[in-house]
């Protein structure tokens, strides 16, 4: 017995010793391959120019220059200062007094109108996308990437909520309106149709979004058509390309803007997933249009009707002052020019009917069939153009204190959605209603402009609008504290669930008096007018 003992122990001791070495031997190889990763590192930071941001390498531990290791090593530091010298080079700019010969409105036979078409020929359009929609063919892509920063909010933006008397979100607003597409669809066309929504988040956005549609149970919308991917973060640069610490161990990053988009698209994995699901047609727009029609089955139509690969959504622009991009022709090519590109003389330029010229204002709101998103990633995606904005970067200092500057001491280089449009083979417009489909949300109140206030009120004044031609009569609820108003402000809230945009409404409120605040709800189907 006790022979059979020794013997164990002997093998259990010399096992014992063989694991003991094998994990030394782990932990060297270890070793030696980080080693190598912090040289090879090292040697590119020096060749690139930008082996300052090591300067707090020894103060570290060893998880956090592993972190930083990552981030580094995620980086092409060539091209990123080929990209940066690329709009730091001198190069041929038109001025303030002059612009090019060839700078022209979007031809007049592929831009439509609602408000000037034939009404019947509206209704064409809408069957048509609403046909679209049935056969499953339609998705959502909404870019969602920013934080609720200039709104004064610590979450996304879409998880805002205006001061509706429904207290919805702008998730919730937006959730709804595909909810009820989908019952108009099933119901025209006797099908279950589904339209997917992608949502195109940032590194910043991406968990807080999930949490929230989680936490509400996607507002009714099947979880697995919840489809959340997320854009690419480049670095903040200093005026002479150099990166930026946001810490001892952490580089200035930002999302590389809404033209992110198409490389999100393929690196998601979102493309094939839309390929499998048949997708023909893709509507994307951005979070903070609080009057955004999504999937508009109009919007939808036009584009099939006219055979486009890429469509836009405008307003006119009325006022020649006033701080939007438009749509126009230069080279042949369609584009988006941004009201600080175009001259005094282009941007006051009016048509012999009185009307600007160049008026078709972008409200980032497109269409794109598949297979020209195909064609983007596939042959494009490396000539898409960066665009430079000047902004305000805390940045660590040569001390190792942190500093918040208070003029814009960075660049942060991003892409535009529009950044497409010139290479489409047949682009169409489609000139909206401003006070029916355009309300941004981009400043918090107190603002001049696109405030939570001014997006509220031009929503219901939008669903008032709605009721009176219904036929509904609101009443104010008057109070002590207005009594003395010569117009009181009216409520009155119409759930997207109830109408997708002012539609079936007279057989429900007709000849009723609806007391301010009011929310036409589900609920109220059943309830007779009065």
């Amino acid at each position: 017995m006790g022979v059979v003992l020794q013997r164990a122990w002997f093998c259990n001791g010399r096992g014992f010793h063989s694991v003991r070495s094998r994990v030394a031997s782990s932990i060297q190889t270890a070793q030696r391959k980080y080693s190598r990763m912090e040289s090879s590192l090292r040697e590119r930071l020096a060749a690139a120019g930008q082996d300052h941001v090591l300067r707090y390498w020894e103060e570290l531990e060893r998880s956090q220059r592993e972190a930083f290791i990552k981030q580094l090593s995620s980086l092409d530091l060539t091209t990123l200062r080929q990209d940066f010298e690329c709009f730091t080079a001198p190069h041929d700019d038109w001025g303030p007094s002059r612009s090019p010969v060839d700078l022209e409105p979007p031809l007049e036979n592929l831009l439509g109108s609602v408000s000037s078409s034939d009404p019947e020929c509206v209704q064409s359009w809408r069957q048509r996308g609403l046909l679209q929609i049935a056969t499953g063919a339609v998705a959502v892509l909404l870019l969602a990437g920013g934080q609720g920063t200039r709104l004064g909010v610590p979450y996304p933006k879409g998880m805002y909520k205006l001061g509706l008397p429904s207290g919805k979100s702008l998730y919730q607003l937006q959730a709804e309106q595909i909810l009820h597409l989908q019952h108009l669809t099933d119901k025209l066309h006797n099908t279950t149709c589904q339209v997917p929504w992608y949502i195109m988040t940032s590194h910043h956005t991406k968990e807080p979004t999930r949490e929230f549609f989680a936490q509400h149970n996607y507002f009714g919308l099947r979880p697995d058509n919840v489809l959340l991917f997320e854009q690419g973060m480049l670095p903040a640069l200093t005026f002479d390309g150099k990166l930026i610490l946001k810490d001892k161990g952490e580089l200035a990053m930002a999302p590389d803007g809404n033209g992110g988009l198409y490389k999100a698209l393929d690196t998601s994995g979102v493309l094939q997933d839309m390929e499998k699901r048949g997708i023909c047609n893709v509507h994307v727009y951005c979070v903070d249009n609080v009057l955004v029609r999504v999937a508009d089955p109009v919007f939808i139509g036009f584009c099939i009707a006219t055979g486009a690969d890429c469509g836009a959504k405008v307003v006119e622009k009325v006022l020649p002052n006033e701080s939007v991009g438009v749509v126009c022709r230069v080279g042949g090519r369609n584009q988006v020019r941004e009201y600080s590109e175009l001259s005094p003389e282009d941007t006051t330029r009016r048509d012999p009917d009185g009307r600007l010229t160049f008026r078709a204002a972008n409200i980032c709101n497109h269409l794109f069939h598949i297979d020209f998103l195909k064609r983007v990633v596939t042959e494009h995606l490396a000539k898409l153009p960066y665009h430079v904005a000047k902004k305000k970067v805390p940045y660590i200092d040569d001390v190792g204190k942190l500093v918040k500057p208070n003029q814009p001491n960075a660049v942060k280089l991003e892409k535009f959605v529009f950044d497409v449009f010139p290479l489409s083979e047949q682009f169409v417009v489609l000139e909206v209603i401003r006070q029916d489909e355009f309300a941004p949300l981009k400043n918090a109140d107190g603002a001049a402009t696109d405030t939570p206030s001014t997006a509220c009120r031009l929503l219901l004044s939008l669903h008032q609008r709605w009721l009176e031609n219904a036929g509904a009569i609101l009443r104010p609820m008057r109070s002590q504290s207005d009594t003395m108003l010569a117009d009181p402000v009216i409520q009155c809230e119409v759930s997207s669930l109830v109408s997708y945009a002012g539609e079936g409404l007279s057989e429900l409120v007709n000849g009723r008096e609806l007391v301010s605040p009011f929310v036409l709800e589900p609920s109220d189907v059943c309830v007779a007018p009065k």
